[in-house]
């Protein structure tokens, strides 16, 4: 259906000036578009939710499962190794806010006016086009006892530094979310720039002429006009943190004994490797729960800024 066949929604005024509801051919024509969507969402997205709150309450038997109340969130809480994963989870969420936006923002700001920028540009906006599964394939050649990195710090005469990057805890997954950091930097890059093109040069050549320059002009003139963007790219990083799974499942598989483990890693363990349906939405919940409380604090945030 076009747009010219839709019934035009105007508001009516009666006699005296007063706002008078819609026709009833109008308001149909609303719910004949809004029901589709509303179906839709709750099929896929309201349904398959409840359902998994649903089943965090019983037991992991696949058939005729026994209801449990709050036991099986119970036992994920004082399981040592959903704690760590907990802990490796909020690393991530640390690490893919901080290290990301942190690099983008820099880059972004030391190559946006010099004429060889586009170069190191280039070589951090690059892997962002590469899947998280290759970027874990290439970092898992570095980050091996006889890998890249050890092989270099021996051949500069630095062996003692050499490391088993990947088998103890917490140096393993600080190493897995730096080597992350090396592909979600891109997209705060590229965020950046355009958001560094759309600041007006009035603005920076009148702190030029205040005698306002340096790093002292960059927070104080062009920091503050990136606020959006910066938003945009703390929404992407908490995102991508949260749901860190395929980099830590190439690179590791949440080992070694499940040190590396993240939320989203303990779930798919659970639920598919382990069969354990229960215990898997029992930790679905928490991890929706911790999701929901970040997005609505950060959202919240946002909105008191504007």
């Amino acid at each position: 259906m076009t747009t010219s066949q839709i019934p035009a929604v105007s508001a009516k005024t009666g006699p005296t000036g007063q706002q008078v509801r819609p026709d009833r051919p109008t308001r149909a024509f609303r719910w004949a578009y809004l029901i589709p969507a509303v179906v839709l969402v709750g099929l896929w997205a309201l349904a398959p939710a409840a359902y998994t709150l649903w089943r965090s309450f019983f037991g992991d038997e696949f058939v005729a499962p026994t209801f449990s109340g709050l036991a099986g969130y119970g036992q994920v809480l004082t399981d040592p190794a959903i704690i760590k994963s907990m802990i490796n989870t909020v690393i991530w969420l640390i690490g893919t806010v901080i290290i990301p936006g942190g690099l983008g923002l820099a880059i972004a700001s030391l190559t946006e006016s010099v004429s060889w920028g586009k170069w190191p540009r280039l070589l951090i906006v690059l892997p962002y086009a590469l899947s998280g599964t290759a970027v874990a394939v290439v970092w898992n050649f570095m980050l091996q006892e006889n890998g890249a990195i050890n092989d270099l710090l021996i051949n500069v005469g630095l062996g003692g530094l050499t490391h088993a990057w990947l088998l103890s805890w917490p140096l393993n997954t600080i190493v897995m979310v730096l080597a992350n950091s090396w592909q979600a930097s891109g997209v705060a890059v590229i965020l950046y720039l355009v958001g560094l093109q759309g600041i007006p040069q009035e603005t920076i050549e009148a702190a030029a002429l205040d005698g306002v320059a340096g790093v002292k002009r960059f927070f104080l003139i062009i920091f503050p006009q990136l606020r959006n963007t910066t938003a945009i790219v703390l929404g992407i990083s908490l995102a991508n943190g949260l749901k860190s799974f395929d980099f830590i499942w190439v690179l590791t598989q949440g080992g070694p004994g499940r040190s590396t483990e993240t939320l989203a890693l303990s779930m798919y363990w659970q639920s598919f490797v382990l069969q354990r349906p229960g215990t898997g939405a029992a930790i679905t919940v928490i991890l929706s729960i911790l999701v929901v409380a970040v997005s609505v604090g950060y959202l919240q945030r946002q909105l008191k800024e504007q």
